[in-house]
């Protein structure tokens, strides 16, 4: 299992930026890809954006050009650098990893943040 831990969520004025942060820990013996869902009320788990270890980003449509994902490898973070945000980017924010163990590849997810979008 992979421990999770998230940081940055908050309350941002719509046009304003914000930061998130996950930092993974845990017996794994490599880590595969990470990335971020996020939930709003009343609504489908939906990925905002996810990152390979090689490299490779994949974002959704709605946050293309406002969003960029990016990753520590050596320190096993990966961090979601939000810009120009918007209401609609009001969700609770879920960091999650997918890593190899012995036993298998396995997904952790994180606790979860807030992300507010209000002015």
């Amino acid at each position: 299992q992979v421990q999770l831990v998230e940081s940055g969520g908050g309350l941002v004025q719509p046009g304003g930026s914000l930061r998130l942060s996950c930092a993974a820990s845990g017996r794994f013996l490599s880590m595969n890809d990470m990335g971020w869902y996020r939930q709003a009320p009343g609504k489908e788990r939906e990925l905002v954006a996810a990152l390979t270890s090689g490299g490779s980003t994949n974002y959704a449509d709605s946050v293309k050009g406002r969003f960029t994902i990016s990753r520590d490898n050596a320190k096993n973070t990966v961090h979601l650098q939000m810009n120009s945000v918007k209401p609609e980017d009001t969700a609770v924010y879920y960091c999650y990893a997918r890593a190899t163990f012995y036993s298998g590849v396995y997904r952790s997810w994180g606790q979860g943040t807030q992300v507010t979008v209000s002015s």
